[in-house]
């Protein structure tokens, strides 16, 4: 399967909300990555008008060459809407200490061919602990949303303004990435995007670009994606993924990445239980 890589930096680092070491940061790790990032439409090349395409992805993730987790990722594509579930849970020496789990779900309708998303929501369970965050959205705007817990006062935190909440996606929808053009989905252009995410809490930049092998040598403390394409369309998404962490670096793989056509009539994703 063909595969790009590129690096992906936020322009506006997110203030870190880890309350645990071990269960949640992993299970940040494994939710988060999807939330994540946009559907095909009816000129994509191979794709069937009035179809749905659906892609069943699983992950496995490691930190410091550890494994630490699985995961699954589940997106339906249609002409006009997308949606798109993911779940994670904590495996291994990490598991044994503290469990951790993450499941995060996007829907929204795809309008000249780009997402709009129309609702987000994530939730993390760890030592017996809950982070739950609830959005609705609108033409790229946040028109409502729940955080529990809010995050709590920081002294040199800049504050999310309303304005702030306008136009931008939410971090899932943020990782699905429609290629433009008639050409091979899987070209250098395909990591040169730039895309304004709001999870809810924080308001960031996610600036990515494609890698060429002496900038690698430069920018190994950024993180870096492999985008493959969900065949018969020219949606990319994440194949591959690393990021550093204060204990190695944390990367999450594809073990399986199957995408088919299925009829349109069918229910949308839920994420499969591990």
């Amino acid at each position: 399967m063909p595969a790009i890589e590129g690096s992906l930096r936020p322009l506006v680092p997110p203030q870190p909300r880890i309350r645990s070491a071990g269960a949640a940061a992993a299970a940040a790790f494994l939710v988060g990555i999807f939330g994540a990032v946009p559907a095909a439409t009816a000129g994509d090349g191979g794709h069937q008008t009035g179809a749905l395409t659906r892609l069943e992805a699983e992950y496995v993730a490691s930190i410091a060459g550890i494994p630490i987790g699985r995961g699954n990722w589940i997106i339906e594509l249609s002409d006009d809407s997308y949606s798109a579930a993911a779940s994670g849970t904590t495996t291994g020496i990490i598991r044994f200490f503290t469990g951790g789990r993450g499941t995060g779900m996007a829907r929204g309708t795809i309008s000249a061919g780009q997402p709009n998303p129309t609702n987000y929501g994530a939730t993390l369970s760890y030592d017996r602990k809950i982070d739950d965050v609830r959005m609705t959205l609108a033409a790229g705007n946040v028109t409502d949303y729940e955080v529990e817990p809010p995050l709590p006062p920081i002294p040199n935190r800049i504050p999310v303004t309303d304005a702030d909440r306008r136009g931008v996606l939410d971090p899932m929808t943020s990782m699905l990435n429609r290629v433009s053009g008639s050409g091979d989905p899987v070209a250098p252009e395909a990591c040169n995007r730039k895309v304004a995410v709001f999870d809810g809490r924080v308001r960031y930049d996610l600036h990515s670009e494609f890698k060429p092998a002496i900038k690698y040598l430069v920018t190994l403390r950024e993180a870096e994606v492999w985008l493959a394409p969900i065949a018969g369309t020219r949606v990319v998404v994440p194949f591959r993924f690393s990021m550093p962490t204060p204990l190695g670096v944390g990367l999450l793989r594809a073990t399986d990445f199957v995408s088919f056509v299925q009829p349109s009539a069918q229910a949308h994703p839920i994420a499969k239980t591990q």
